[in-house]
């Protein structure tokens, strides 16, 4: 990155809203639908996925010098495999009942095109920093998308919210779970694949939507004309 390229915030921004890997660019679509049933297994994936993110760009830009061309993509595919393997014995380790849960869509974030798209689109072409902070806002973009879709998917379905926050912050965190709506029947269609598809288009809808209005108001013009006599009694 050079002196005259955006600033950290700009990047930060432009990874985590304007280009939202799950809400803009639509890819790494299979884990999010997939375990995104609640608020903690969304947060627990989307974690993962980020600090995969944070350590394959800092490392492909590390290393982006020595790397001939002929052989980056294998490269890359061995330095997020080696993220991925540390993340999976990791999580295995110190959270063994989250990682139960999210089975085997750990090791699959070596298959998400998202990191791999930008190890090749971002992290090759530019220094350190400015990878990581790609990598950071990428992957906490993605892990606020899995929250948001947990949290309407939980809530539709069982009326919960935080719904086995102890697989994550232990014990005491038993206590955190919200019975939103009490006595709710469950809504099965919410926690099914279906579910997911529809709540996806839901917070694409409401992300476009927010645009939108926000344009709107950027478009009106400024009223410089002062209100008569009459209009203001």
């Amino acid at each position: 990155m050079n002196d005259n390229g955006p600033s950290m915030g700009t990047l930060f921004t432009d990874a985590a809203w304007r280009q939202n890997t799950g809400l803009v660019v639509l890819l790494g679509l299979c884990p999010l639908l997939a375990v995104s049933g609640t608020v903690i297994n969304g947060l627990g994936l989307g974690l993962a996925t980020t600090f995969v993110l944070l350590v394959s760009n800092l490392s492909v830009s590390l290393l982006r010098g020595w790397l001939r061309p002929e052989i980056r993509i294998p490269a890359f595919v061995l330095i997020i495999a080696s993220a991925v393997t540390a993340i999976d014995l990791l999580m295995q380790a110190w959270f063994h009942d989250l990682y139960s849960v999210l089975g085997i869509f750990i090791p699959l974030i070596v298959t998400n095109c998202a990191i791999i798209g930008r190890a090749e689109a971002f992290a090759a072409r530019n220094r350190p920093l400015a990878a990581a902070v790609d990598g950071i806002g990428t992957g906490l973009g993605f892990c606020l998308t899995l929250v948001a879709l947990g949290a309407l998917r939980e809530l539709a379905g069982h009326g919960t919210l935080f719904a086995g926050a102890e697989m994550m912050f232990g014990d005491w965190a038993r206590h955190i779970e919200i019975p939103v709506i009490p006595n709710h029947p469950g809504f099965l269609l919410a926690i099914l694949p279906p579910g997911a598809f529809i709540g996806l288009g839901l917070l694409i809808a409401a992300r476009n939507a927010l645009l939108a209005r926000r344009e709107r108001r950027q478009a009106e013009p400024l009223s410089t004309e002062r209100p008569t006599l009459g209009e203001q009694a």
